[in-house]
């Protein structure tokens, strides 16, 4: 696991803290020297980009799915029955399939207006920096090698395509 799938903490190191007055104490795992340095450093995990909670906080990832209350840890032993260790296994793989498809379409959502977006930032750069890739004497004598003028009708209908 990446130490991004948790706050800052989560398995290897350990901090303890501990409250004197009611004797409260908490155990910290950290995956890596990275997280607990983060957390020495009293950094908020929402307010640092490459953590989970961070992208919980700002929808970069999905956070309220049904497919998590499957995730979820039980600490009730059950007896081993073999028709119900069948069905847990081909119920896992729907499951899977089933977060890999909401994610995606998650995904698809959150990028939906940025390939316009990045399409005008493109030919705007280009319109700038034309010379870069022709040189100014070429573009004077062969007026053909500037860009056409496009016109904002038919970037959205490039979109639409």
């Amino acid at each position: 696991m990446s130490s991004s799938d948790s706050l800052f903490y989560l398995i290897c190191k350990c901090y303890v803290c501990i409250n004197s007055s009611n004797l409260f104490f908490q155990v910290f795992r950290f995956c890596r020297s990275k997280c607990h340095k983060n957390f020495k450093m009293k950094r908020n995990p929402r307010k640092v980009k490459w953590t989970k909670a961070y992208r919980r906080v700002h929808g970069k990832d999905m956070t309220q799915d049904s497919t998590f209350e499957f995730e979820r840890k039980r600490n009730r032993p059950e007896r081993y029955d073999r028709n119900v260790a069948e069905e847990t296994l081909k119920a896992i793989k729907k499951i899977d399939k089933v977060r890999v498809d909401r994610d995606a379409r998650h995904h698809a959502k959150r990028m939906k207006g940025k390939k316009a977006q990045v399409l005008t930032e493109a030919t705007k750069e280009l319109e700038q920096s034309i010379h870069m890739v022709k040189a100014p004497a070429a573009l004077q004598k062969e007026p053909s090698l500037t860009l056409p003028k496009v016109s904002q009708k038919q970037t959205e209908d490039r979109m639409v395509e």
